[in-house]
């Protein structure tokens, strides 16, 4: 309010206002004094002409004269300000009264002094009269002496005092008045003589603005105002001095302008030429880059496939170990190239996306499979929350949203001692019918990170720690390129983190939906079953409660095995009894022995069991169970796996697997061209490994001559060669194909390059298609069948026999490697643990079964002979496999004849114990 005041208006406030309040103070406090001294007047008058009637009074009171009292009275109420007199006898009588009646009670009179009592209006007074009043009278008849003769009563009204108060209050605010109508007089008078000279500075100063710079301003009358006038003036003329000189710079300037126009056409021209010169440079950098990409991975295409070949040999546990560790180097390198690589393409802005179907609960949960034994090794437990809001048909890149998710989850398994790495996918925002906007998150407990590493986090080539003595390897491009993608893609990525704690890295996405139907994996005889879950993690039992909800099923948690197995048996013969059981496995807290007896106890109520286990201790619990290939997988749980594994244990059915569809039986004739001779060494043994016809050769003249020879099923062409590279080769052998009019053959690129549009260029060359190295069995598998429709055998090179035959009647042998190796899907590196795991607990399992046959105990002898059996079933063992079968039929059935079936078993256990100890 006060900022909204003029000059005027504040000088009148500045000026009125301290002296009203100081004159309202002063005269209220003098009104206040003077009322105060006017009211003491009052009652020390008052008190005066009490004490004078009393001597007057003595003497008649005395004598009881009313008459003399009466008189007395009358003429003290002639006295200013006397309203009434009494006069009362020492009896308490009243002898005399003048006035009206009294307004105040009488005061308390037994004292020996003057008493008063007072109101608004008037002020009572009572008086004792003694013998000493006469005295005073001028009464000498007989001495004074301290008796009461009575009292005198007074009343003092208060109303001429008031007048008075009311008279002087008026005067004050009078002179008040007059006083703040002169000061306001004169404070209008000073403000006109500031407001004037003001309002003629403004209006100077308009003209100023306005470009008026000839104004000028005069004298104002004051010593202070000329001043500002002259100041106002002479900015004025440095004001126009400045405007001449500016009109005569820009007039230099446009002079200047006009003649550097040539001047900057020529560096325009040379900005030109510069910026082809980088062009050229960013080409040159990325033909490097697709060379030492080539150079780089044909070399580690030899590295990872004859590791491959050599650890399907046989080797001692120190090789395996040696080959293991030259393996995981190879794929780190590997990955940083591939780092490299993608930096560079997402620097030369030649990354392009896709946009294709794919399903985000799937992506998220193949994610975390592929990253489980990392994590597993570790014992971290890895979860995936999928919100059910969440859409789950999208249209995006996935192969590069993995590759983000790869990326976020191998920074926390890497910086993640213990405890959980939870991938959350939520929708934060549905307004749009065909977009939905995701946000995914990683949080992990991990070390955290502090201000500083935040800072530097996203920056090429930097890592949380990187001091020398630092755990986690890598290139530092991860989160870069992570970033890129994500903003590529339209979102944003970001980090919220506390030291010691851990992590949680972010990404929000807006990605339209697809119209696909989404494919339902649900297993609708799933609908409405009970199943029982165990899992000691939280979180981990949260989602798969989560999922199995998801796939119709009531679940009930339990926090133990053993309450879970009783649970089952309580509800065996009600109505709704519980048919399914889930139990998350640790080998700390659940022995695979433990696991097995409780799993065989469930088989008995009726209860299918479904085992998830870490990844690392597959292996422990794979033969502790009957069917695992059907009864056992691995954490985090896939929910299309859970659902399938779920349906197919309450509803079997027999496992078909169809034969290739091929067009002969014949074995493919390839030839193979590298100039790299560990590269075509590779490929040949490879494909000779698998049954195909190879001719190899090392250049792409030689190519080109055994076309021309030979008629091959398929040509696997190496790119870059000397001399004449394979898109060289392609056209050549394409031109005499049309030459000659046949078919062409089909050639597939063998290319070490990973930059973008190498695939387009290699098909516009000729090419049916491209491999990217390093290869393995399975790529040349796929392409072979392919593009000519004839299956490679698949069967690695068998190794020698023992020259022994240990075969019973039945033709079944004690052990068979070929057999072991099929059930191990090929890896003998399984087969062989496999084998190594049932032979060590083959004593105890042999020593425990003799004595529950010794002492009748007919339950642990059924549990430890189906245990044998579980284990048998994934090893090349058929003669105990067959014992272990007869014995546990007949244990089931009560048979008499299931003595015999145990003799016989323990003949083959000490059969294959012999042939083993031979073996080794």
């Amino acid at each position: 309010m006060y900022k909204d005041l003029g000059i005027k208006g504040r000088v009148l406030m500045l000026t009125l206002l301290p002296t009203s309040l100081l004159a309202l103070v002063l005269g209220g406090y003098f009104t206040w004094v003077q009322q105060a001294d006017m009211q003491a007047q009052l009652l020390q008058r008052g008190q005066m002409i009490a004490e004078h009637l009393a001597p007057l009074a003595a003497p008649a009171l005395i004598r009881g004269d009313a008459v003399l009292l009466e008189r007395i009275a009358d003429h003290a109420l002639d006295q200013a300000d006397v309203r009434a007199v009494s006069f009362i006898g020492a009896d308490h009588r009243r002898l005399a009264h003048a006035g009206p009646r009294m307004l105040n009670e009488s005061p308390d009179g037994e004292g020996n002094n003057l008493a008063l009592k007072s109101n608004t209006e008037a002020t009572r007074f009572l008086q004792p009269v003694f013998e000493r009043h006469r005295v005073l009278s001028g009464d000498k008849a007989k001495l004074p002496n301290d008796d009461l003769l009575g009292w005198v009563e007074l009343e003092m009204s208060h109303q001429g005092t008031l007048l008075r108060g009311y008279r002087s209050l008026l005067a004050s605010l009078l002179l008040i008045a007059t006083g703040l109508g002169v000061t306001a007089l004169l404070a209008l008078r000073m403000s006109r003589a500031i407001n004037d000279p003001l309002r003629r500075i403004k209006q100077g100063v308009a003209l100023l603005k306005e470009g008026r710079l000839e104004t000028r301003l005069p004298p104002l009358g004051s010593h202070e105002l000329d001043e500002l006038a002259s100041g106002i003036n002479r900015m004025a003329e440095a004001l126009q001095t400045a405007q001449e000189e500016l009109q005569h710079n820009i007039d230099q300037a446009t002079e200047d302008v006009r003649q550097n126009l040539e001047t900057i056409e020529i560096q325009n021209i040379e900005l030109d030429l510069a910026r082809k010169e980088a062009l050229e440079a960013s080409r040159i950098k990325s033909e490097f880059l697709a060379n030492m990409s080539h150079e780089i991975r044909t070399p580690l295409n030899g590295i990872l496939g004859f590791t491959n070949l050599l650890k399907k040999s046989d080797l001692t546990t120190r090789q395996q170990d040696y080959l293991n560790t030259i393996e995981k180097s190879a794929d780190s390198l590997l990955g940083i190239i591939n780092e490299v690589l993608d930096f560079s393409k997402i620097e030369a802005g030649k990354l392009v996306l896709e946009s294709i179907p794919f399903n985000l609960r799937d992506l998220i949960q193949d994610t975390l499979t592929i990253l489980a034994p990392a994590a597993h090794e570790k014992r971290l437990e890895l979860v995936s929350l999928v919100y059910r809001d969440t859409p789950l048909q999208l249209m995006g890149d996935p192969m590069r949203l993995k590759q983000v998710l790869t990326n976020l989850v191998s920074n926390a398994i890497k910086f993640t001692r213990e405890g959980t790495i939870a991938v959350r996918a939520m929708l934060e925002d549905d307004s749009d019918d065909e977009l939905a906007q995701l946000r995914i998150s990683v949080q992990d407990t991990g070390i955290g990170l502090t201000d500083g590493d935040l800072r530097a986090l996203f920056q090429a080539f930097t890592q949380a720690d990187n001091s020398l003595s630092r755990q986690a390897g890598g290139t530092g491009l991860g989160l870069v390129i992570s970033k890129r993608l994500i903003e590529q893609m339209g979102g944003e990525i970001g980090v919220s983190s506390t030291p010691g704690v851990g992590s949680e890295f972010w990404i929000t996405l807006s990605l339209p939906k697809s119209l696909d139907e989404i494919e339902d994996s649900a297993q609708p005889y799933l609908e409405g079953r009970r199943v029982a879950v165990l899992e000691p993690q939280e979180l981990t039992r949260q989602a798969l409660r989560h999922q199995l909800e998801d796939s119709g099923l009531e679940v009930l948690d339990f926090p133990s095995i053993g309450t879970l197995v009783d649970e089952v048996a309580a509800h065996r013969l009600g109505n709704r009894p519980i048919g399914l059981a889930v139990i998350g496995a640790d080998v700390q807290a659940l022995s695979p022995e433990q696991l097995s007896q409780r799993v065989w106890e469930l088989e008995q109520l009726g209860c299918k069991s479904l085992v998830l286990c870490p990844t690392t201790e597959q292996a422990l619990y794979h033969r502790a169970l009957p069917e695992a290939h059907s009864q056992l997988q691995a954490k985090p749980a896939c929910t299309r796996k859970l659902q399938q594994a779920l349906g197919g244990l309450i509803s079997p059915r027999p496992i078909r697997i169809d034969p290739p569809q091929t067009q002969s039986s014949r074995a493919p004739r390839l030839l193979c061209v590298d100039d790299n001779p560990a590269n075509l060494l590779l490929v040949q043994t490879l494909l000779t490994d698998m049954g195909a016809e190879v001719r190899a050769v090392d250049s792409g003249f030689d190519a080109i001559e055994a076309v021309q020879r030979e008629r091959f099923d398929l040509v696997l062409m190496d790119v870059q060669m000397p001399g004449m590279d394979g898109t060289q080769a392609t056209e050549a052998i394409r031109r005499w194909e049309n030459e000659q009019r046949i078919d062409p053959v089909p050639i597939v690129a063998l290319t070490a390059h990973a930059l973008a549009n190498e695939k387009r260029a290699l098909l516009q060359g000729g090419m049916d298609d491209y491999l990217t190295k390093p290869i393995g069995e399975r790529q040349l598998t796929q392409v072979v069948l392919k593009w000519t429709g004839l299956s490679l055998g698949g069967q690695p090179v068998q190794r020698q026999g023992t020259g022994r035959e240990n075969r019973d009647d039945n033709g079944l042998e004690v052990l068979d490697p070929e057999e072991g190796l099929r059930l191990a899907a090929g890896k003998a590196d399984l087969a062989a643990d496999m084998l190594s795991m049932l032979l060590a607990s083959l004593d105890a399992d042999r020593e425990a079964i003799q004595l529950a046959a010794r002492s009748g105990d007919r339950s642990t002898l059924l549990e430890r002979v189906h245990r044998l059996h579980g284990a048998t079933r994934y090893c090349g063992v058929p003669q105990l496999r067959a014992a272990c079968q007869r014995s546990e039929t007949l244990l089931k059935q009560n048979d008499p004849g299931a003595s015999q079936a145990l003799e016989e078993l323990d003949a083959a256990i000490s059969r294959l114990a012999e042939v083993a100890r031979m073996e080794a």
